[in-house]
């Protein structure tokens, strides 16, 4: 299968590069500043937060899924990376064509109001006692402008047209690969607080091959 990964430089875009190469996957990996990466992986230089868009079209020409892992290094000071960078790809895949895009968001995100849906539930439905009341609202005082961000990315995935996933993801840990997990589709899961960076790739690439995951919200833990 042909696919592109989205800075494929990052916490979770390395572990999408290295097990979409061990998968036998023909790789196109997306990133600032490529670095050398697996041999067969073909790497493209492009700036997310001042796309070159035929660049960025070349880079998504042909795939058969777009991967993207994008997020800001610091969710305080670069709050608005993520959305613009994925209005770009949204627009380089719609010019070529290509259809089927998994991305990251992250847990605390579904409650977050959007100017079209200015009252969200107050509280995700996987969230116990603790996250609810504790948990998300310190997540939320720390990187609030980040969450903004992601809900925006969501909606701009909801209105692309596009076959859509969104991996929601508590706190990343850098733990190696477990390849077990608990999934739920449109709802975090209950006692979840954390997962691997690899094991959130791994469900990433699992979810190509699933047509019912597509148009969902997918919350992942340990």
């Amino acid at each position: 299968m042909k696919l592109t990964i989205v800075a494929a430089t990052g916490g979770i875009g390395r572990h999408l590069v290295e097990q979409a190469v061990a998968g036998g996957h023909d790789v196109t990996a997306v990133a600032r500043r490529p670095p050398a990466l697996p041999d067969g992986v073909r790497t493209v230089a492009v700036d997310l937060t001042r796309p070159d868009m035929p660049t960025l079209a070349a880079a998504v020409r042909g795939a058969d899924a777009v991967l993207s892992a994008l997020g800001p290094r610091n969710p305080r000071a670069d709050a608005g990376i993520t959305s613009r960078g994925t209005r770009a790809i949204v627009e380089a895949m719609q010019a070529e064509h290509v259809r089927r895009i998994i991305i990251v968001s992250a847990a605390p995100v579904g409650p977050v109001p959007l100017p079209g849906r200015p009252t969200p539930p107050r509280h995700d439905p996987g969230d116990g006692f603790f996250m609810r009341y504790l948990g998300v609202p310190l997540t939320r005082a720390m990187f609030g402008r980040h969450y903004a961000d992601l809900a925006v990315t969501e909606q701009t995935l909801r209105d692309s047209g596009l076959e859509w996933t969104v991996s929601r993801p508590p706190k990343l840990t850098d733990k190696p690969l477990t390849g077990t997990y608990r999934t739920a589709w449109n709802r975090n899961i209950r006692g979840g607080f954390s997962v691997p960076r690899a094991d959130v790739a791994h469900h990433m690439l699992a979810m190509v091959n699933q047509p019912d995951s597509i148009e969902q919200v997918v919350g992942i833990a340990n």
